[in-house]
């Protein structure tokens, strides 16, 4: 089995409120169990989201292209970065989350290669060398209330 991880961002068309996000939580949680993936999903109030998969290729580009993307919840779906990893960097998770604010969000994005013209969902970009690290150092630095987890 080849490892695989896949970054994206999109905007959603609906508010989520707590209650929604959980609902969205459980269903994501229990299909990524099932299916062996794992990752990370941050959402901010204003509804934007950025979420990384990890799993086997075959499955995490179907979830992405066959069942995200088609999510009429949201819009502007843009991988920002994909490819083989040597790891999971989130195994303990079958989608963590977090409550992020727009500014956090900023800081995670700054300088992350958007797909360009060239790109196509056949050969999406490969990820950022920093960006995971940048993931990783801010869920594990950065203490939240406990209603900030869902």
């Amino acid at each position: 089995m080849s490892l695989y991880h896949l970054l994206y961002h999109s905007r959603a068309l609906v508010p989520f409120d707590p209650p929604g996000l959980r609902a969205l939580l459980e269903q994501a949680r229990g299909f990524n169990r099932e299916h062996h993936i794992s990752g990370l999903l941050l959402h901010t109030p204003d509804g934007r989201f950025l979420q990384i998969l990890e799993g086997e290729e075959a499955m995490v580009r179907a979830l992405y292209y066959d069942h995200i993307v088609a999510d009429l919840r949201h819009h502007r779906c843009q991988v920002l970065g994909a490819g083989p990893c040597p790891e999971r960097s989130f195994a303990d998770w079958n989608m963590g989350f977090r409550v992020a604010n727009a500014a956090e969000l900023r800081v995670l994005l700054a300088g992350t290669p958007a797909a360009g013209p060239g790109a196509s969902a056949a050969m999406p970009p490969h990820l950022h060398p920093g960006l995971l690290k940048l993931l990783l150092d801010f869920v594990s630095h950065h203490a939240l209330e406990p209603e900030h987890y869902l």
